[in-house]
């Protein structure tokens, strides 16, 4: 009986436990996932972003112009409706928020982009044309689309 209880308490009730290594890998599977949905929403929605003002633009063969700032656009709806940028103004409001606009960014040289719907009439957009060369600006350029087929 000595022996068997000797033989208990040194190592047979014992066991030897081994603890698993700790993992230090950081799984990067659900943050590609998540980065991936991000760049296809951002992919989608980027387009619908340019320009607030809704027109289907006349197509053509002319290459794009190369621009380093945020131009000035003005806006014909098929309403007639005059937009300066994204805000609605006024035809009789327009050259003076023009000139105002092209001295604190940089004098009449400012290109001015004139966009207009192909169904608004011809003389809307040219009597905004007309307005931008009587009051100086030299520097006016038609928005089109590029024609397709």
């Amino acid at each position: 009986m000595a022996m068997s209880g000797a033989g208990a308490s040194s190592g047979g009730g014992r066991r030897a436990r081994r603890r698993k290594a700790v993992m230090a890998e950081i799984n990067v599977t659900p943050m590609v996932d998540v980065m991936l949905v991000l760049l296809i929403i951002f992919m989608v929605s980027a387009p619908l972003l340019t320009v607030g003002v809704p027109l289907d633009l006349p197509q053509t063969q002319a290459k794009s112009l190369d621009q380093d700032k945020t131009p000035l656009t003005l806006s014909v709806n098929l309403k007639g409706q005059v937009f300066l940028n994204d805000t609605q103004i006024g035809l009789e409001e327009l050259v003076p928020k023009l000139k105002a606009i092209t001295e604190a960014r940089g004098g009449l040289d400012e290109r001015i982009f004139v966009r207009g719907d192909k169904k608004v009439d011809y003389g809307t957009v040219m009597r905004v044309m007309g307005r931008l060369s009587a009051a100086g600006f030299r520097r006016v350029a038609l928005v089109t689309e590029v024609e397709q087929g």
